[in-house]
């Protein structure tokens, strides 16, 4: 990790690490455009229905997730670091223009690292304690991630970028 982001430990965090086989820019482009992001960002049946995003540091990251059944999960939160073609760091501690989020559950980063013609990418959840570490990893945190992360391999193969 970088010397930005907190040393991984394991009671607190989560990690998925992958080396894909689609280029570092289309991965940027996946993660950072709204039309494109709503594609592939939650494991299917599962859709976005809604998405901002203002690449900055304390610039708005709010997806709204939508259930099968119709039921809308707003996630609001801002971005901490970016750093073009190479890390997001974004959380939902604080919302945009760093205010307090009355309702906090992680920070998460996205690492990018160029690998051959693909991608080393790597995607960690920071958690404040082990229960809500605990909490997210039997949400699924693993293969929910993992899937994503193939739905926006597969979006990216299929042209659409």
């Amino acid at each position: 990790m970088t010397a930005l982001l907190a040393t991984f430990d394991p009671r607190y965090d989560l990690k998925l690490e992958r080396e894909i086989d689609v280029p570092v820019d289309l991965v940027w482009r996946a993660w950072t455009t709204p039309a494109h992001l709503r594609q592939w960002f939650v494991p299917k049946p599962w859709t976005i229905a809604d998405c901002e995003i203002d690449l900055r540091p304390g610039g708005i990251f709010r997806t709204v997730m939508r259930s099968p059944e119709g039921e809308e999960h707003d996630n609001s939160g801002c971005f901490l670091d970016v750093v073009h073609h190479e890390r997001l760091v974004f959380t939902d501690t604080l919302l945009p223009g760093f205010r307090p989020s009355a309702k906090p559950f992680f920070t998460g980063a996205l690492l990018l690292a160029p690998l051959g013609s693909g991608t080393r990418y790597t995607a960690f959840a920071i958690h404040g304690d082990a229960e809500t570490r605990d909490s997210h990893e039997k949400m699924g945190f693993h293969d929910g991630w993992g899937t994503v992360a193939t739905q926006m391999v597969d979006y990216i193969k299929s042209g659409a970028l």
